[in-house]
């Protein structure tokens, strides 16, 4: 079953909201959380419905239901066990502490987001080589240091780290060999939230 992102962020919202609470949060509580109004949350848990996801009972207050028993360990779509930390020096005693990790915790709530591949190593010594993917965040505004998605004037895309100085922009790369860089013209379309990396 394919769950949009927003849905999936709304899935675990209630989840997390249900073990905390031991009850069921109203449409209102979700969308202040999430910061939209009650009429979207409505369409979401609408749409959530048709696939099966939970269930409402109509006409009455805090009743949204999971379809899988919330009390079940298995995770929401999207979310996968963390099970303890594992040394890449010297080892440690394997200790397993279970607890859930969320994708969409790399992910703020009401962000707009896409995936680029990587191609290049302009950013290598920040360990974002070529074939990682980077998850950007269309909406967000850059902040000195922040990896930025950046369109140059002569419409060529470039992944750097953004600073403000002296009444302009420098793209930064973390390369020793590669010279940073003043656009003349800069359009920022976007922020990388996070990187992804097949092993």
């Amino acid at each position: 079953m394919f769950f949009t992102a927003k849905q999936l962020q709304i899935l675990n919202f209630i989840r997390d909201f249900r073990r905390a609470k031991a009850i069921s949060p109203t449409l209102e509580e979700i969308a202040q959380h999430f910061g939209v109004s009650k009429i979207t949350i409505y369409e979401h848990i609408g749409a959530l419905e048709k696939k099966g996801a939970l269930r409402k009972a109509r006409n009455m207050a805090r009743s949204i239901e999971l379809i899988e028993d919330d009390a079940t360990p298995g995770p929401v779509p999207g979310s996968y066990p963390l099970l303890g930390k594992i040394a890449a020096g010297r080892p440690i005693e394997a200790i397993e502490d279970r607890q859930e990790v969320s994708l969409l915790d790399f992910v703020p709530p009401n962000a707009d987001c896409y995936f680029l591949q990587v191609t290049g190593s302009s950013l290598i010594e920040d360990h974002i080589t070529e074939g990682d993917f980077v998850l950007v965040d269309r909406s967000a505004q850059p902040q000195d240091g922040d990896i930025v998605v950046a369109l140059v004037a002569d419409g060529e895309a470039t992944l750097k780290h953004f600073y403000r100085e002296n009444g302009r922009v420098r793209l930064q790369p973390a390369n020793k060999d590669m010279a940073p860089i003043y656009p003349s013209a800069l359009q920022v379309r976007g922020v990388v939230r996070s990187v992804f990396r097949r092993v």
